[in-house]
């Protein structure tokens, strides 16, 4: 049928929505579930447990773990605040007191009655203990004068019978009603022979076709059509195991009175004792269920045997849930949630909400974002912190842009070498087409439309790309990021952290003839990779090595002679720790003087080497204020003092602006350098 003309056919049906993926929903947003990783990553967490922890939270409009597990806390508190455990008790003495009841009107209203057997009945009926089942019992051998009497009474018996069983085979309570004897008998045969079966099972003597053949005959008993015996066994052992933990949760009183009713169920104690044996096969072959636990049942609402057994395995499913949700067990995956099981209990949008985070967790880890390592442990990828830092550069670009009241302009770069890499072209950019990219788009969107054999390609203005540009001069940057433990004290972690990534980000995509060297200084300095720097931990560890920190800097400058040196410095405390000739640190507070003038003496070396300086002092100690000035003074340096918040847009400017020979402020022309794909 040709598209645009399909009609449905005639057996085409709407159905009921049966909680599957949604086909409105929209797809699963990774750029916010990386953006929140990426944080929780800087601020300490592993991307393990930055990952479970956004799971948990949730998006912006996505439920989270722990929103599902407050909605299955408040459904198992519903559940046992509720209800209680004497509706079938409660059932029984209404039946009995009505059988009395209409018994009594009866022996009242007889004219044709002896009177002495009137009298006898009367005083029988009058001396009935307060005990249901004993009442029950004492009835058993009373010759009933009333029908009604006689029929409410046959009832309890019935009742008693399809609550026992109900608590075994859900369903049965209502499917037995107006029970024949032929249907009491097909019972009785299939407990029988289904004992049978698990005896054999249990000796390692059954087999498939003896499976078979008891399905076959008994089927009907079993709407969940088991597979195989493992599969019945399952299914009989949980309710039985919910059934006895409701037993276990009755009071003593109740478990006296309902043991004694039981041996009247259907009238035939054989029932029970068929009942009791099933029970003990259960119990040998499936160990594992909970048999022991039990609940606090105080609500008002009374539950028979059948419907509290249903209760108690909804609870064993909310705990199942609790646990799936929570996550804490070694191995734990979303793909555990049972989506069945979530619905049932919370309903479909709650399924749907738990799907998405599965789609969430897989795709993060399909997609390349999230890897495992050769230790196991999963790992922000290379793709990760390229996603993550241009979000960040983007950050940048807006305060930038906002701060200098610059227009938007869509070069990477000064009219210069080409970059390698490509864009979507924008109104007012100059730069060559890539004609490869740009007739590649233009065949790819319109493969589906293009007759076979079909001559030339229709070119729309979103199919150009233009070739990127970088400015040809050559830069050697060091970032010096202070990683002593006041920085994470005073909430400075993070945004170094992502300062160091914008930066990083910037150089390799942008500026890739530069060199960036990351140097974390605590009371050591060492050279560290992006990867490194990004999942670095807050450690207490005393000392600001600002001098270890300029050595390894000016080695870097020293590696490229024909670079322009950038010298970039972020910290928020003097130098009080140095590296001494034999490589041991010495640490002193205050600032001991040889640590300041070797902290000096490595910084004027870096001058002599041509970098341009520029320190980024955050907080506002007046003594470092003073200290930061006077090294900056020295060397021809720039201060900068800006809020953590604004510390990337600080050092991205500072760095441009060195770049292009500026003041280290960045000016107008910092904005050459943010293409569209910034903003």
């Amino acid at each position: 049928m040709a598209r645009g003309n399909r009609r449905l056919t005639r057996g085409a049906r709407y159905g009921k929505y049966d909680g599957g993926p949604d086909p409105l929903a929209p797809p699963v947003d990774l750029a916010e579930a990386l953006d929140a990783i990426g944080e929780d990553v800087m601020a300490g967490y592993s991307p393990e447990q930055a990952l479970r922890e956004f799971l948990r939270r949730g998006g912006r409009d996505q439920a989270g773990l722990d929103d599902l597990a407050a909605g299955v806390a408040e459904r198992r508190r519903e559940l046992t605040q509720k209800h209680n455990l004497d509706g079938t008790l409660r059932e029984v003495k209404e039946l009995l007191e009505s059988a009395v009841l209409a018994e009594r009107k009866q022996l009242a209203r007889d004219p044709l009655m002896d009177e002495g057997d009137r009298a006898l009945a009367q005083m029988q009926l009058d001396n009935l203990p307060d005990s249901p089942a004993a009442a029950v019992s004492e009835l058993n051998g009373y010759r009933w004068q009333s029908a009604d009497a006689r029929q409410d009474f046959e009832k309890i018996k019935d009742l008693l019978g399809r609550e026992m069983l109900d608590q075994r085979f859900a369903g049965m309570k209502n499917a037995l009603e107006n029970a024949t004897d032929e249907d009491r008998a097909a019972i009785a045969r299939m407990l029988a022979d289904l004992n049978t079966l698990l005896e054999s099972h249990a000796r390692g003597e059954d087999t498939p076709e003896q499976f078979d053949a008891f399905m076959a005959e008994h089927g009907a008993f079993f709407p969940e059509q088991p597979a195989n015996i493992d599969e019945l066994l399952d299914t009989l052992a949980e309710r039985a195991a919910a059934a006895q933990r409701m037993r276990n949760s009755m009071t003593a009183e109740q478990r006296a009175e309902l043991d004694a009713l039981a041996q009247e169920a259907f009238g035939s104690p054989e029932l029970m004792q068929s009942l009791a044996q099933l029970d003990g096969n259960l119990r040998d072959l499936r160990p594992g269920e909970n048999w022991g636990g039990g609940e606090n049942m105080q609500g008002e609402e009374g539950l028979g045997l059948g419907d509290g057994t249903g209760v108690f395995q909804d609870i064993a499913d909310l705990d199942a849930l609790s646990e799936q949700l929570a996550q804490g067990y070694d191995g734990s995956r979303m793909d555990d949630l049972d989506l069945d099981k979530l619905a049932r209990q919370l309903g479909d949008e709650a399924a749907v909400d738990a799907r998405t985070l599965q789609q969430l967790e897989k795709a993060l880890r399909d997609s390349g974002t999230l890897k495992r390592g050769s230790d196991g442990a999963l790992k922000m990828s290379p793709k990760a912190m390229r996603q993550l830092g241009k979000a960040l550069l983007r950050d940048v670009a807006q305060k930038l842009s906002g701060r200098q009241g610059a227009r938007e302009l869509r070069q990477s770069g000064a009219a210069g070498d080409r970059s390698g890499s490509t864009r979507e072209w924008a109104f007012g950019d100059t730069e060559p087409w890539d004609v490869t990219r740009t007739m590649t788009n233009a065949l790819t969107r319109t493969a589906a439309e293009r007759a076979p054999g079909a001559a030339g390609v229709r070119i729309e203005i979103g199919d150009v790309e233009v070739q990127e540009t970088e400015a040809r001069t050559q830069a050697c940057v060091a970032l010096l990021v202070d990683t002593s433990f006041s920085m994470a004290m005073d909430g400075r972690w993070v945004p170094m952290k992502r300062t160091a990534l914008a930066l990083h980000t910037l150089i390799t995509s942008r500026f890739r003839g530069d060199d960036l060297q990351l140097i974390g200084f605590g009371r050591h300095a060492e050279v560290m990779d992006i990867e490194h720097l990004v999942g670095l931990d807050a450690r207490w560890d005393k000392g600001t090595n600002l001098h270890h920190a300029l050595l390894l800097a000016n080695r870097h400058f020293r590696k490229h002679p024909n670079a322009q040196p950038v010298l970039l410095i972020v910290t928020d405390g003097e130098p009080t720790s140095h590296l001494e000739a034999n490589g041991e640190v010495y640490f002193d507070y205050p600032p001991h003087p040889l640590t300041v003038a070797y902290a000096v003496r490595e910084l004027d070396n870096a001058m002599r080497l041509g970098a341009k300086t520029t320190f980024f002092r955050l907080g506002d100690d007046p003594g470092l204020a003073r200290f930061i000035a006077s090294m900056a003074k020295r060397v021809d340096g720039t201060v900068v003092a800006p809020e953590a918040d604004d510390l990337g847009a600080a050092v991205v400017s500072s760095y441009l602006g060195s770049r292009r020979g500026g003041a280290g402020s960045g000016g107008p022309a910092t904005d050459d350098f943010f293409g569209r794909g910034w903003r």
